[in-house]
């Protein structure tokens, strides 16, 4: 397959896990919400089921990277959340490569949740909505990203 990425399952060592969970997480929290912001603004994620999103708390933890991101949705803008002050309503923790797998669409949800190699906890009706979501998004390809155009 020309032109296709193939994503490997790899789990990072466990110093880099047990290094990463020392640092600080707020710079997850940003990174993720300005992508999500960004698929906003590209018309990428259906509005339709935004509103279900309203005022939510969203954790995605990366296992293998020790790194954690909690936002949530309010006021039509994904917003970082650095002191949660309760459980997230839906949550997510995967290694790296599960989550790189995702964004390519090697995998689907359902096959690493069945396969144990995600993890999501909380609300199952959110989970359903936001799996539905995701599953609806139209990616572009790399080359028509504004920023990768030569």
């Amino acid at each position: 397959m020309t032109g296709t990425l193939t994503i490997p399952k790899f789990r990072l060592p466990p110093l880099v896990s047990a290094i990463g969970r020392k640092l600080p997480q707020w710079p997850h929290a940003l990174v993720l919400v300005a992508g999500l912001n960004a698929a906003l603004k590209m018309k990428l994620l259906p509005e339709s089921e935004l509103a279900l999103l309203e005022d939510k708390l969203f954790r995605v933890r990366v296992l293998d990277t020790g790194g954690e991101a909690t936002y949530t949705y309010r006021g039509g803008l994904f917003r970082p959340v650095f002191n949660a002050q309760r459980q997230a309503d839906l949550a997510f923790a995967a290694n790296l490569s599960a989550y790189l797998q995702l964004l390519a669409r090697q995998e689907d949800p359902d096959t690493l949740f069945f396969k144990r190699e995600l993890e999501i906890t909380g609300d199952t009706e959110l989970g359903l909505i936001v799996k539905n979501m995701l599953d609806a998004v139209e990616w572009p390809s790399l080359r028509q990203l504004p920023l990768l155009r030569r």
